[in-house]
């Protein structure tokens, strides 16, 4: 794939952004209200304020793009609207390389691959959102793009990719028939969207052409910059009914990648773009707190009233400073 001027760009319109961020007024973007600009750091230590409840908490995970590339691109105009308007992580970092022990952090607060990387194939007996859900009487569904099937938990259908949909290796749904329907295609998404019967807890994982890790569809070779718009475009037609939604009001939807690009190991997996977005959030808020994947996990499950932080969310730094 060629991936030509996106880094150079990526990190003057970076520049821009972190000035345009931190005050003044932000433009509305995907149905949430917005506001004037501030910056500050928190984490476990931060004002006395604590993670609101939330009637929907959902997770948007992208792949493989470094936070310069991301934060400020034109070719993300609605990512970065979304980060102006509401809460960017600055010091956000994936835990590892390569994706799948980032997915397992995400929903079981540990990597688990050990060597084996995306090659694993084991089956996860460890706590995992799964069960602590489950044990709080919360909902969920996975959905997944170009998912073959509901309950579908067999090997890679390219573009839908097996490894960046951590629930297949559960036991506690490869056990029950019941738990593997809530692994489910993403067009059930505009679906629930419109009953209102979104689950409290989403997991939302576009496929390898719109995830940022491949050529968009139909495309054997393509720029950074085509991947990115792609992906952006994505983002806007899926995630966009979701934030105009009533389901939305008291809700929170995290976006993040899973790792950075392969050559930045710093904290483990590099540093990503991470924007946070609600109603209940500090508008054009920037945090300069050190985050990973561990914080994301204990703010979707505290925010949900779920007590049982699986591995290190329990002792992960939350992410109390981008709420009012």
């Amino acid at each position: 794939m060629m991936r030509i001027g996106g880094i150079l760009i990526g990190l003057i319109a970076a520049a821009i952004l972190q000035c345009s961020c931190g005050g003044g007024s932000a433009a509305s973007s995907g149905g949430v209200t917005s506001g004037g600009g501030t910056t500050g750091s928190g984490g476990s230590t931060g004002s006395g304020t604590s993670i609101p409840k939330f009637t929907h908490a959902f997770l948007v995970i992208e792949e493989n793009q470094s936070y310069s590339a991301v934060i400020g691109s034109s070719s993300m105009p609605y990512l970065n609207g979304l980060a102006s308007a509401n809460g960017l992580a600055t010091q956000y970092y994936a835990d590892t390389h390569p994706s799948l022990p980032n997915y397992f952090m995400l929903t079981a607060g540990a990597t688990l691959t050990g060597s084996q990387g995306d090659g694993f194939s084991g089956v996860v007996t460890q706590d995992n959102v799964v069960r602590a859900l489950t044990a709080a009487g919360k909902t969920w569904k996975c959905y997944a793009e170009a998912l073959p099937s509901v309950g579908y938990l067999g090997s890679d259908v390219p573009p839908y990719a097996h490894h960046h949909n951590p629930f297949v290796y559960f036991s506690d749904v490869q056990d029950s028939s019941t738990q593997a329907s809530n692994i489910v295609p993403i067009t059930q998404l505009a679906t629930d969207i419109a009953n209102n019967t979104l689950p409290d807890y989403a997991f939302i994982v576009p496929d390898l052409n719109d995830d940022a890790h491949d050529c968009p569809p139909g495309m054997t070779t393509c720029t950074d910059a085509q991947v990115l718009t792609n992906t952006d475009n994505w983002l806007s037609a899926t995630i966009g009914p979701l934030l105009a939604s009533t389901a939305f009001q008291n809700s929170v939807l995290i976006v993040t990648f899973d790792e950075s690009t392969a050559s930045d190991i710093q904290h483990g997996g590099g540093q990503v773009a991470t924007v946070i977005v609600s109603p209940l959030a500090k508008a054009g808020y920037q945090s300069t707190t050190l985050y990973q994947h561990e914080s994301t996990l204990r703010l979707m499950m505290e925010g949900l009233s779920v007590t049982d932080l699986p591995g290190a969310a329990a002792t992960a730094p939350d992410m109390t400073e981008f709420f009012k």
